[in-house]
C-alpha cells in the first residue's frame, strides 16, 4: 500500500494517479478520516497527560490524608471519555486501512500515461518472425491431431476453459517446467522454492490480490467465524513466495534474495468469457515458473532490468521471437510501479501473446505484508522492494512452440534445448 503520510502530503498527486489509471478510490473520505484520526489522537494524548498529572495529585492528597473523592469521580469520567475516544480512533483507523488497501501503487516516472494497450510502448524485439510456405494450422488443431491436449475431456472434468494434457503433451509441459527451473537456478542465481498451492486471506492481501481482485480468485470453503482462515487457490507463485517473509525483518547482507518456483495457477478471470477462449490462450488453470526478488530500494530498478533479461532468456533459448512492451498507466497492474510485458509471437494467430509480466512493486507489497530489513545491526528498519516476473507462463509458450515449429505433415519439431528433457525426442508425431 502507499504510505499514508505520502498521501497526506501529496494528495493531488495521488488524485492525478487515480485519474491516469482510470480507477476510483475514496480519496476524499480517506483525507477526512485521516484528519479526524490525527485530531482524535492529539486530543486523547492531551487527556491522558492531564489524567497522569491529576492521578499524581490524587496520590499526594491521599498521602496527606486529604479528601480526593470528587477528583477521583472526575477522573473516572475522564477515563471513560479516553476509552471512548480510543475506540473511536481504532474504528477510524480501521476504515483508513480498508481504504488504503483499495488504492493502487504510484506509477514510476517513466510509465507513459495512456488509455489502453495501444498506448503501451514497444521497448525492443528479438528474433525474426518466421515465414512458411504452407498453410499454418492454429495450435488447437495441431494439439488435437497429435492427441497431446484433450480440450473436451478437460471441460468435462472441471468445466469450460480447463484442459487436459496427455502423453507427449504432458511430457512437454513437464520438460518446459524443468528446463525453466534449471535455467534460473543454475545460470541466474535463483533458489528454487516449492510453496503451498493454497494461501490464506492475509497472504493474498499482502501481494495485492485482495480485495481488488477477489472476484478472480478461487476460494475454498469459508469458516464464517474466522474470515482470515479463508484459503484461496493461488493465482501465481508470487503470492506464497513473496509472503514467505511477511512480518519479518531481514538483515541487509541477506539482500538481494532471488527465488524461483513452479506452481499451477488458478484464475477465474471474471468478465473474460468469450474473449480469446479458443484453445490454450485463456484457461483457468495453467502452469507457470515464477521469479521473485527482494532488494534494497536503491537497487530495485537495476534488478528489474536483470529480471527482465532472465525472463527473456527462456524464449531466446527456445528460439521463439518476441517483443517487450512497457505498460502505460491504465494497463499497469494494481500493485506495480513499473511493468514490462514479454509477448511471444504466435504465427498462426499472427499476433503477440503475453507470456510474462515483469514488475517492480517498490515497497507497495512490503508495506502490506510488513517485510522490512536493517542495513546494519541497530539501524532503523526499512521496507524492502519486491519484484516478480513469470519465467515463464506455459500455455502461451506451448501455443508459440506448436505454431512456430509445425511441419507441413502435421508434426512438430522440438527445440534442441528441450530434447534432453524429452528423452532425446526430436519431434512430436
Amino acid at each position: 500500500m502507499i504510505d499514508l503520510k505520502f498521501i497526506r502530503e501529496n494528495t493531488e498527486a495521488v488524485r492525478q494517479m487515480l485519474a491516469d489509471r482510470r480507477t476510483e478510490a475514496e480519496l476524499d473520505r480517506l483525507v477526512e478520516l485521516d484528519a479526524r484520526w490525527r485530531g482524535n489522537l492529539t486530543h486523547t494524548q492531551s487527556l491522558k497527560a492531564h489524567q497522569n498529572q491529576v492521578s499524581q495529585q490524587i496520590a499526594e492528597r491521599k498521602k496527606a490524608k486529604q479528601d480526593a473523592t470528587e477528583t477521583i469521580a472526575e477522573m473516572r469520567k475522564l477515563s471513560q471519555e479516553i476509552k471512548e475516544l480510543t475506540a473511536e480512533a481504532n474504528a477510524t483507523k480501521a476504515e483508513i486501512d480498508a481504504i488504503l488497501l483499495t488504492i493502487p501503487n504510484m506509477p514510476e516516472a517513466s510509465t507513459p500515461v495512456g488509455m489502453g494497450e495501444d498506448d503501451n510502448i514497444e521497448i525492443k524485439t528479438w528474433g525474426e518472425l518466421p515465414s512458411f510456405d504452407f498453410e499454418l494450422k492454429p495450435h488447437w488443431e495441431i494439439a488435437e491431431q497429435l492427441d497431446i491436449v484433450d480440450f473436451q475431456r478437460g471441460a468435462k472434468v472441471a468445466g469450460s476453459n480447463f484442459v487436459l494434457f496427455k502423453g507427449i503433451g504432458a511430457r512437454l509441459e513437464r520438460a518446459l517446467i524443468q528446463f525453466m527451473l534449471d535455467l534460473h537456478t543454475t545460470q541466474h542465481g535463483y533458489t528454487e522454492i516449492s510453496p503451498p498451492f493454497l494461501a490464506n486471506r492475509p497472504t493474498m492481501t499482502g501481494t495485492g490480490q485482495i480485495p481488488k481482485l477477489e472476484s478472480d480468485m478461487y476460494r475454498c470453503d469459508r469458516d464464517e467465524e474466522n474470515p482470515d482462515s479463508d484459503l484461496f487457490l493461488i493465482p501465481t507463485a508470487e503470492v506464497p513466495v513473496t509472503n514467505m517473509f511477511a512480518g519479518e525483518i531481514l538483515t541487509g547482507d541477506e539482500l538481494p534474495i532471488y527465488y524461483t518456483a513452479y506452481t499451477p495457477c488458478f484464475r477465474r478471470e471474471a468478465g473474460a468469457y468469450g474473449k480469446d477462449t479458443r484453445g490454450l490462450q485463456r484457461i483457468h488453470q495453467f502452469d507457470k515458473v515464477e521469479m521473485v526478488k527482494f532488494t534494497t530500494p536503491e537497487t530495485s530498478y537495476a534488478e528489474h532490468e536483470t529480471l527482465l533479461a532472465n525472463a527473456e532468456s527462456v524464449l531466446q533459448a527456445l528460439g521463439l521471437p518476441y517483443r517487450v512492451v512497457q505498460h502505460c498507466t491504465v494497463e499497469l497492474s494494481f500493485a506495480a510501479a513499473k511493468c514490462y510485458d514479454i509477448e511471444v509471437w504466435a504465427p498462426a494467430r499472427q499476433r503477440f501473446l503475453e507470456v510474462s509480466s515483469c514488475s517492480n512493486f517498490e515497497d507497495f507489497q512490503a508495506r502490506r505484508a510488513s517485510i522490512r530489513f536493517r542495513r546494519e545491526a541497530g539501524a532503523r528498519p526499512e521496507f524492502v522492494h519486491t519484484l516478480n516476473a513469470s519465467g515463464t507462463a506455459l500455455p502461451r509458450v506451448v501455443i508459440a512452440l506448436l505454431e512456430t515449429y509445425q511441419n507441413p505433415d502435421g508434426t512438430v519439431r522440438i527445440p534442441a534445448v528441450l530434447q534432453p528433457y524429452m528423452g532425446g525426442l526430436q519431434q512430436i508425431g
